[in-house]
């Protein structure tokens, strides 16, 4: 079918879907494929579940008139969302980055939305899925899309530029994720500089932290850029302050109290409060909006149980976000820290070295109560007083031995790990 005709009928639908599970009336399910599922033996349940229409990619799927077949329903998806973008024609900001993606785009999403009629990526749909997805969901009617995009191998940011197209840019970091997928810290750095290559190519602004210098030199010299940092020459002039455990920023003379901890969240901050400026929403109004977002979903969660402080980071995890957090615990105004740190995944050949490198630190920083979860951290080299388990399965009797009373813990790992369920123990 041609892309102008399945355009007229993505118009006339209620929406796309992906997963039979979660199918509206009258959308359009798009039924893709992966290792261990295939869409198209799900028509039949989609049409069931409301679905007006079926996007499908075999010729024996085919079970009505209201079935569209095409060579690839995955190019397909990619395809129709390009095409709305163009026809929708709003500006877009996309951001990436090694850590920090989700946080950041719901704090510029948090600053923009004061002011203007914002939507944004749900969740993490950061990929070569969620991406069309998110695009597909914009209407006309916004003055921004927020794209967040996610890689773990390279050329994967420059493809989803091309289907996003966007306005302007930002790279959160550069840090030690998806070293595998990558090949290593230097396929990270040009990986997620295919965004910079983007927005230099066509002439999109982007937002540079001044304070990270390996944004400076990934950009180069162009010259659409809006700059912000500490730095007085900058376009936007934001300095941290402390984070003790929140984050707290000095910005035009104002105050900035943050809930989010780490001084890792710094730069995070700092880009939605430049972005906002450069979008002429006024200081009140970006200061409130920091101070009123909180984080949810695992990400750098402050919990109170009794007299026990959870830093819930169970999100992700990689070594640079890992030893991020484990800097900031440090610094912590707290005598009785407890750590639970979970296997760090995608890491490759790098695996064994960087989960010792963490084990390390947190032995010279930490005198005990340190406990490691997973099969990478089980095989690394402690001390005695550190606890090592290869699974949960085998943590989980000793949580109830603890004593946490008046004691500050952090639970860092990787999404596999599900390390939040030791908060059902606390």
């Amino acid at each position: 079918m041609e892309l102008e005709l399945l355009y007229k009928i993505f118009t006339d639908s209620a929406g796309v879907s992906t997963d039979t599970r979660k199918v509206t009336t009258d959308c359009i399910y798009f039924a893709l494929k992966g290792a261990s599922f295939n869409g198209n033996n799900f028509a039949q349940k989609a049409f069931d579940n409301g679905a007006k229409y079926c996007v499908l990619d075999q010729q024996d799927a085919l079970i009505n008139d209201q079935c569209i077949l095409v060579d690839d329903v995955l190019t397909t998806l990619q395809k129709l969302a390009n095409y709305h973008r163009s026809i929708v024609d709003i500006p877009i900001i996309a951001l990436t980055g090694s850590n920090g993606k989700t946080t950041t785009k719901e704090l510029i999403y948090s600053v923009l939305a004061a002011k203007y009629n914002v939507s944004a990526t749900i969740g993490n749909l950061n990929n070569h899925i969620g991406v069309p997805l998110t695009l597909l969901s914009f209407n006309s009617a916004l003055n921004f899309g927020i794209v967040e995009m996610g890689a773990n191998h390279r050329k994967e940011i420059e493809f989803l530029c091309r289907i996003a197209e966007p306005n302007y840019g930002l790279i959160t970091n550069f840090g030690k994720a998806h070293l595998e997928g990558f090949g290593g810290v230097e396929g990270v750095i040009k990986g997620k500089s295919e965004m910079y290559d983007y927005l230099k190519k066509n002439n999109r602004k982007a937002f540079i932290n001044t304070d990270d210098h390996k944004q400076l030199k990934q950009i180069g010299e162009y010259n659409n850029i809006y700059n912000f940092g500490k730095r007085q020459t900058n376009d936007c002039i934001v300095e941290f302050k402390h984070a003790d455990p929140f984050v707290v920023i000095d910005y035009m003379n104002l105050n900035i109290k943050s809930q989010l901890i780490g001084d890792y969240n710094f730069g995070n901050i700092a880009v939605a409060i430049a972005i906002g400026q450069y979008f002429n929403v006024s200081p009140k109004t970006i200061k409130n909006s920091i101070e009123g977002y909180k984080p949810d979903n695992n990400r750098s969660e402050i919990i109170n149980k009794g007299t026990t402080k959870i830093i819930l980071d169970a999100y992700n995890a990689n070594p640079t976000s890992m030893l991020a957090a484990l800097k900031n615990l440090v610094q912590l105004n707290t005598k009785h820290k407890y750590l639970f740190l979970g296997d760090m995944f995608e890491l490759g050949n790098e695996a064994k070295q960087e989960h010792q490198t963490i084990v390390d630190f947190a032995e010279d920083n930490f005198s005990k109560h340190i406990i490691l979860v997973g099969q990478n951290f089980f095989k690394t080299k402690t001390k005695a007083s550190t606890s090592q388990y290869e699974s949960f399965e085998d943590l989980q009797p000793e949580l109830k031995k603890l004593n946490l009373e008046n004691a500050t813990v952090l639970i860092k790992g990787s999404r596999g790990m599900a390390l939040e369920r030791i908060l059902e123990f606390i």
